[in-house]
């Protein structure tokens, strides 16, 4: 009697149906089939390797890439048909194959597994998606160094602990998210050269067959052995990683984004194509991009293998273009920034005058600690303490301390390279549009 596992590739030795529940359990081809570009590539350049080991002649050769070039017609054209054999996008794309051409359709499996077929499709598709996510990433710091660029003049309140803390540039604000997407792009070329690696083709006896597979699909180099390489997925985990990383970095940008939108804040307002309503209450104006952006990422952490690089992979995909687009598009109140920037924000500038004095930090930190304490106890601002005041703190301190309560003079004080002073702003933003340029320059 016929089995239908002689359908399958492994399917030789066994007899008898597997059970459909088992049949839909083991079956892959509802997410692996976004691989189809990947498997026929792979195949074409495996068929001319084996042509050209003699394992298939020159007429063999022909059918098969005639009949890989319909197959991938029909994939490209969203008419391909999956049919219940196919447990994933290898079985369904040979089975066509062989529908097309016949009998030399199973001459193409000669020499390697479906575990070939698996790390190197895989590893193929995730070359390509990883220079679409470089791409995007790219285009999301560019948006946001000139932003920083144009809006250099601005200032707003650091935060610390969700407290104010420092005045700063607002470019800088902006610039300190660009830094560490723009280790995640380092961080991602890295895993390309990671996930370039050849593993197909491991009962090749021939070098020669292996090197023009390597040409023909453009890796690198080849594993080392054959048994890591089908059976190892460190690229999908370091790739999953790299996601991780990433979307926390894009997730921390947005909560303080979300923070600047509400009117306790206004600092910023959303374009209302980055916006949602509510459908009870018609004057909210919901930051739904951004708090997507921020949920994002809990959706990659603990995921693992195919199907998990698949759903990152979109995850990220949507994330870093709805980031370009609230970047670019949201509106600064700079009136608002401003207002919010107050002399308590001043008082390490308040101990940085008296450490130019001479004295010791430590000490002028406890000083500075104590004018606050007295401004409290008066009900004051920082800045409009006495000088009788601020002499029973330290006889250090005279009228040239009203240089001290000027928020430009606070920023710009800060001149070391990464700081906040308008020619460290410039710096950052020339060291990236350098960097991008050189990255736009990579292969």
């Amino acid at each position: 009697m016929a089995s239908s596992e002689g359908n399958k590739l492994w399917g030789g030795r066994f007899v008898g149906n597997t059970d459909p529940i088992m049949e839909k359990f083991n079956a892959s081809i509802a997410y692996d089939q976004r691989m189809w570009e990947a498997d026929i590539k792979g195949s074409k350049a495996y068929v001319k390797a084996l042509q050209k080991a003699g394992l298939v002649t020159q007429n063999e050769m022909e059918q098969i890439l005639t009949g890989l070039d319909k197959v991938f017609d029909e994939w490209s054209k969203g008419e391909f048909k999956i049919k219940p054999g196919d447990e994933d996008i290898h079985t369904a794309n040979e089975r066509r194959l062989k529908e097309f051409i016949g009998d030399p359709a199973g001459k193409l499996h000669t020499g390697r597994s479906r575990n070939d077929q698996v790390a190197t499709d895989m590893r193929l598709w995730l070359r390509d998606a990883i220079n679409t996510l470089k791409e995007l990433a790219l285009q999301l710091i560019s948006t946001m160094v000139e932003r920083a660029a144009v809006e250099i003049e601005i200032l707003c309140p650091g935060y610390t602990h969700m407290q104010r803390a420092q005045p700063i540039r607002w470019s800088h604000w902006i610039l300190s998210h660009a830094v560490a997407l723009s280790r995640d792009v380092e961080r991602l070329e890295d895993i390309r050269k990671h996930v370039n690696v050849m593993p197909l083709g491991r009962l090749f006896l021939c070098i020669y067959n292996f090197k023009r597979i390597l040409y023909e699909l453009n890796f690198d180099s080849i594993s080392i052995n054959s048994m890591d390489a089908t059976g190892q997925r460190d690229f999908v985990a370091e790739f999953l990683f790299w996601a991780s990383m990433c979307l926390t970095h894009l997730s921390k940008m947005a909560e303080d984004l979300i923070l600047y939108s509400t009117k306790e804040f206004s600092f910023i307002t959303l374009t209302d194509a980055y916006s949602t309503g509510s459908s009870l209450m018609p004057q909210k104006k919901n930051a739904d991009s951004l708090e997507l952006i921020r949920s994002k990422a809990g959706r990659v952490f603990g995921r693992e293998d195919k199907e998990a690089m698949f759903d990152t992979y979109d995850t990220v995909h949507a994330v870093l273009q709805v980031a370009t687009g609230v970047i670019s598009t949201l509106m600064v109140n700079q009136p608002a920034m401003e207002r919010a920037l107050s002399p308590d924000m001043l008082a390490t500038d308040l101990a940085y005058h008296l450490v130019r004095k001479g004295m010791p930090f430590r000490e002028a930190h406890s000083c500075a600690g104590k004018a606050v304490y007295i401004a409290e106890s008066k009900n004051i601002h920082l800045s409009q303490i006495t000088v009788e005041d601020l002499q029973t703190v330290s006889p250090l301190f005279d009228k040239d301390v009203s240089s001290v309560w000027d928020y430009n003079r606070s920023v710009e004080q800060y001149s070391a390279p990464g700081g906040t002073a308008r020619s460290s702003v410039t710096a950052q933003i020339e060291h990236f549009r350098t960097w991008l340029q050189a990255q736009k320059q990579k292969p």
